[in-house]
């Protein structure tokens, strides 16, 4: 089995993994605990996870962190873990597992528009036109989408999604020196470790307020799930493709997140797919043809 094709076995594992989160999270949240404590439980099990993942499988490699490079930590720190995840969790709170996956599709348009702001990376027509499209799929959802037979959606859920892609458009563009200059594992682990200092004072309270006794299993294998399937695994998968993968590549498995967020979310009668949804999908999608064709023609991927 070739570096290529395991690759792209860890990305569909990486999305599957995710698009599957959207209804399995929302079995223990908010009922049982509230998004800042999950968040805070979440990122702080994966730092610890990852911690223990260094000291056994990379002993003997360097560790060390040039002084100049802290900064840019922190701020993946919080773009890419603490506000990212509490984003998503106080959406997912509020809105459908389905509109939170489209509109996380998003995401690929949004890195492109985080690289012209922060590195000047230059916006041609064409892709213009991909980001004016994928936008608006992602507005016409948190627009209309609760008002036509959607059961328990809301604007200011979809909008904490629609920011939270955002957050981590800004992440990805902020961390891709660091992925560069490091083993992307090591850079994962300090980010997820300033990720859970900054969500402590958002999370700690919450988190002490959860009655594990109360829970029912379903409840708990849920936070498990969350734990280990959509972030610890999901992060390691993904750093492990992106050693043979190109971020392009990488970013265009998310759109199976809405096919398995559709199915789960069928099969757990949480919602039936409209033709909003659809229509929303469709612009979307568009709009990332339109972007990642150029990449593809640009880096012969």
């Amino acid at each position: 089995m070739n570096k290529n094709f395991k690759a792209h076995i860890a990305l569909l594992a990486v999305n599957i993994f995710y698009g599957a989160n959207y209804s399995i999270a929302k079995i223990s949240l908010p009922q049982y605990i509230q998004p800042a404590g999950y968040i805070l439980l979440r990122v702080a099990a994966s730092t610890l996870l990852y911690a223990l993942f260094l000291l056994l499988f990379m002993r003997g490699k360097s560790f060390r962190i040039d002084k100049s490079d802290w900064l840019r930590f922190i701020l993946c720190g919080i773009t890419g873990v603490a506000l990212n995840q509490v984003l998503f969790f106080e959406g997912l709170a509020r809105t459908s597992p389905v509109h939170a996956a489209l509109i996380l599709t998003s995401n690929p348009l949004l890195v492109l528009v985080a690289a012209a702001f922060l590195i000047k990376e230059k916006i041609t027509a064409r892709k213009f036109l991909g980001i004016l499209l994928g936008i608006s799929g992602a507005v016409l959802l948190i627009i209309y989408g609760n008002e036509i037979a959607i059961g328990h959606g809301s604007v200011k859920g979809d909008l904490f999604i629609l920011i939270n892609s955002m957050s981590y458009a800004v992440y990805l563009v902020l961390a891709k020196p660091l992925m560069k200059k490091y083993n992307p594992v090591l850079v994962v682990a300090w980010v997820f470790f300033f990720g859970m200092i900054f969500s402590i004072p958002f999370g700690y309270g919450e988190l002490l307020q959860v009655q594990w006794s109360a829970m029912p299993s379903a409840a708990i294998l849920s936070v498990i799930y969350v734990i280990i399937f959509a972030t610890f695994l999901a992060y390691l998968l993904n750093t492990y493709a992106l050693k043979t993968m190109s971020p392009a590549v990488v970013s265009y498995y998310i759109y199976v997140q809405p096919v398995i967020a559709a199915i789960i979310a069928y099969f757990l009668e949480e919602e039936k797919l409209t033709v909003l949804h659809l229509v929303s999908c469709l612009l979307i999608f568009s709009g990332v043809f339109l972007v990642s064709k150029m990449e593809n023609d640009k880096q012969q991927i």
